[in-house]
């Protein structure tokens, strides 16, 4: 079986519930249109893959953040594992204590689980497993991000020094510019899922983040023309990157 698990985290639109929310549904659906990874369930497949998604949006719930705010960088601008502060910096939610037991332990763990299930599973099978971080990014972004000024590439990986082996970088910078494409190595985002049941401890485990801009195969929040030509593209680098486990 393929090794690959597919990690899609900000691709789903799904609220669960709207405790704490201080903005109208208008308002949240500005948020959604700015922050969600649009159509990557899609985008990112391969053969043989085991795909783990979050069935949630990330303004309910980011599964991509650390659950402390003293350990996440983004919770300086109130985008914590609970979003509190909208794309503009305005207030979004309140988020009692108990909102945030709720969901760290029914929504954010749970996620997570699932993750350490699949590569479980792929080091019984494989003795190795490779975590694909599937994202995509606007071309412009929106104002309350860090490193706003860092120009935008087609395309941006995200690397770990420990889980994330120099093969497995040169084959991604190598694959995008043959066929075409800028790509960046952790700007203007950076880092790699890895759960932190392996984190620094088994590098059997390999992780590397892929963000797609939008503009590559979106107008608006609808698919382009183009949309066909990037999907091949994502899925015949997704099949290559089994050459580096």
């Amino acid at each position: 079986m393929n090794p690959i698990i597919l990690h899609i985290p900000h691709s789903s639109i799904h609220i669960p519930y709207k405790d704490g929310y201080l903005v109208d549904d208008s308002v949240l659906k500005l948020e959604m249109q700015r922050l969600t990874d649009w159509y990557t369930e899609d985008l990112y497949q391969g053969e043989n893959t085991i795909t783990v998604k979050a069935n949630f949006s990330r303004i309910f719930c980011d599964v991509e953040r650390f659950p402390n705010d003293q350990d996440e960088i983004m919770s300086t601008v109130g985008m914590g594992m609970i979003y509190e502060k909208t794309t503009e910096g305005l207030p979004l939610r309140k988020v009692t204590p108990l909102i945030r037991k709720t969901i760290y332990e029914k929504y954010y763990c749970v996620h997570h689980q699932r993750l350490v299930e699949a590569v479980e599973s792929q080091l019984l099978i494989n003795n190795k497993a490779l975590i694909l971080d599937c994202h995509s990014f606007p071309n412009i972004p929106h104002p309350n991000i860090l490193y706003a000024e860092i120009a935008r590439p087609d395309f941006s990986i995200g690397t770990c020094n420990f889980h994330t082996s120099q093969e497995l970088i040169d084959l991604s910078i190598a694959f995008f510019e043959y066929n075409g494409f800028s790509i960046s190595v952790n700007t203007p985002y950076s880092g790699t899922m890895v759960p932190m049941n392996y984190y620094l401890v088994d590098k059997r485990v390999q992780s590397i983040m892929l963000e797609i801009n939008r503009k590559l195969y979106m107008e608006g929040t609808r698919k382009s023309e183009n949309y066909s030509h990037i999907k091949s593209v994502i899925n015949r680098y997704i099949n290559l990157l089994q050459k580096c486990i």
